[in-house]
């Protein structure tokens, strides 16, 4: 399972909102691209990047952080908040973003997400931020009558290559993932789920690694690893993809029945 670090970011600084709330911001460095190497340096494979007032403009704020970012760092960032025209992805993608996030216009621009997933194949990641079981949009601002479920399975059906699930009000919170909601999306779609949002241990992530088998393949760590509440490097170790060729090929499992 990927363990994903977050870079959440607000007026060019790398914060944490507290379920999403825009008041309650914790600034936890001036600096992202000093995070990025951070990150990447601890073993990271992927960063996902989120423009916080792009989220709640409906346009790109934070470009240069992210340019920055996507220059500074050798592997993959997916990058959401804000997208909500074609040209917005298309300017992510030029400067080195290898996959781009639509949330809002999923709920209100659905034949968009189905013209981009076309368009860039393998590229249209869509975040489906639910409160209570429904669909928030316009950076959490304003929530639809629409179930998550029922989106997820709209995207996956028009070419989405993953879903993004965030539980609003567990986000920022390290009050541990929504299993429940996380494992009836997984039901419902048989694209890969990356979950997001109240991660506070390692229990945590273990516990959302017997949900792998399922689809969901992936976890965004954020407020915990700015903590220390996780350790990257011991997140990685517990559930990373390379926990399988550690494991000594001599070892007899017949000592754990």
């Amino acid at each position: 399972m990927d363990v994903i670090p977050a870079i959440d970011l607000l007026e060019g600084r790398c914060v944490r909102l507290y379920q999403g709330d825009y008041t309650r911001s914790q600034v936890f460095n001036e600096n992202p691209v000093d995070v990025a190497k951070q990150w990447v340096d601890q073993g990271a494979a992927k960063l996902h990047v989120v423009d916080l007032d792009g989220a709640k403009t409906g346009k790109l704020v934070n470009v240069g952080a992210i340019e920055a970012i996507a220059q500074a760092v050798s592997i993959p960032i997916q990058v959401g908040g804000g997208l909500r025209d074609r040209h917005s992805v298309q300017q992510l993608l030029n400067i080195g973003v290898q996959r781009a996030i639509l949330g809002t216009v999923a709920v209100e621009q659905p034949e968009l997400v189905q013209q981009l997933c076309q368009e860039f194949p393998g590229q249209i990641i869509v975040g489906i931020d639910a409160r209570n079981g429904l669909v928030a949009t316009r950076g959490w601002l304003e929530t639809s009558e629409i179930l998550a479920t029922q989106l997820a399975v709209q995207m996956a059906e028009l070419g989405a290559v993953a879903i993004i699930y965030t539980d609003i009000h567990r986000d920022g919170t390290l009050s541990g993932p929504n299993l429940e909601a996380l494992s009836e999306l997984a039901r419902s779609i048989s694209i890969p789920i990356i979950a997001s949002g109240g991660v506070s241990s390692v229990t945590d992530l273990l516990s959302l690694l017997a949900l792998e088998t399922q689809g969901v393949t992936g976890v965004i760590v954020g407020r915990a690893l700015y903590t220390g509440d996780i350790s990257l490097k011991e997140a990685l170790r517990a559930i990373g993809p390379g926990r399988i060729q550690d494991i000594p090929p001599d070892l007899d499992f017949t000592t754990f029945a």
